[in-house]
C-alpha cells in the first residue's frame, strides 16, 4: 500500500476520522455529538507534530508525507466540519427563524479561507530550513475552530434566532483571520495545556447548558 503507517502519523488520521464523523453527523442534524468531534480533532492535531518529532532519522518522503496528511486533514476538521455544522444548525435547530441561503456564501468561502490558508502554510514548511524550530505562525491556525466553534455554541440558544448571523459574522472574522499577514506566537507545551483545559471546560459548560434546557 502507498503512504505510511507508523506511530507518526497515528494522531493525524484518528484526528480525520473524528472529522469525517463529526460531518456525518452535523449532516444528521446531531450537532453536540459533531461539535465533540471538532474538539478530539483539535486534541489530536495539537500533539501529532511532536509525536511525529519523536522519530530520529524521518526521511525527506516521511516528512513532507506527514506536512500533505496533517494540512489536509486540517482542511477537513477544521474548514470543512465547522461550514457544515453551521449550515446543519441553520436548517435544524428550531430555534432558528432565518433564511439560510443569505449566509451560504459565508459557509463556503470559510473552507477556502482554510485552503489557501494551509496550502500557504505548506509552501513555507517545504522551502524552510527544517533545522531552525517555528516559532510563529503567519496568519490565525486553523485549528483554532476546535475551540472557537464550541464556544459559540454554548451561547445558540441564548442568542436565539439570531444565532445563524451571530455563527456566520464569526466564520467571517476567522476566515478573514486565516489569510491575514499577522504573526502570531506559537503556543508552549503550558499553552496548549491550557487550551485542553479550555475545550474540558466547553464540553461541561454546553452540557450543562443542554441539562438546563431540558429541565425548563
Amino acid at each position: 500500500m502507498i503512504g505510511f503507517y507508523d506511530y507518526t502519523v497515528l494522531l493525524t488520521y484518528m484526528g480525520f476520522i473524528s472529522g469525517m464523523t463529526g460531518i456525518v453527523l452535523a449532516i444528521n442534524g446531531q450537532i453536540f455529538p459533531a461539535i465533540i468531534c471538532l474538539m478530539f480533532s483539535g486534541l489530536c492535531d495539537m500533539f501529532d507534530g511532536r509525536v511525529a518529532r519523536t522519530k530520529k532519522r524521518r526521511t525527506t518522503e516521511e516528512r513532507h508525507f506527514g506536512i500533505q496528511l496533517d494540512s489536509l486533514s486540517d482542511l477537513v476538521c477544521f474548514g470543512v466540519l465547522p461550514s457544515v455544522i453551521g449550515y446543519a444548525l441553520i436548517i435544524n435547530d428550531k430555534f432558528i427563524r432565518f433564511d439560510y441561503k443569505y449566509l451560504l456564501p459565508i459557509i463556503i468561502l470559510f473552507p477556502l479561507a482554510a485552503l489557501i490558508r494551509l496550502a500557504y502554510f505548506n509552501v513555507l514548511e517545504i522551502t524552510r530550513n527544517s533545522s531552525k524550530p517555528v516559532k510563529e505562525y503567519t496568519g490565525l491556525p486553523v485549528t483554532s475552530s476546535a475551540l472557537i466553534f464550541p464556544f459559540l455554541y454554548i451561547f445558540r440558544k441564548v442568542i436565539g434566532r439570531y444565532f445563524p448571523l451571530a455563527y456566520a459574522g464569526i466564520m467571517l472574522l476567522v476566515g478573514i483571520l486565516f489569510i491575514l499577514k499577522i504573526k502570531i506566537k506559537k503556543p508552549s507545551l503550558k499553552v496548549m495545556i491550557l487550551f485542553i483545559l479550555i475545550g474540558v471546560i466547553e464540553i461541561l459548560f454546553i452540557i450543562a447548558t443542554r441539562l438546563l434546557w431540558y429541565i425548563k
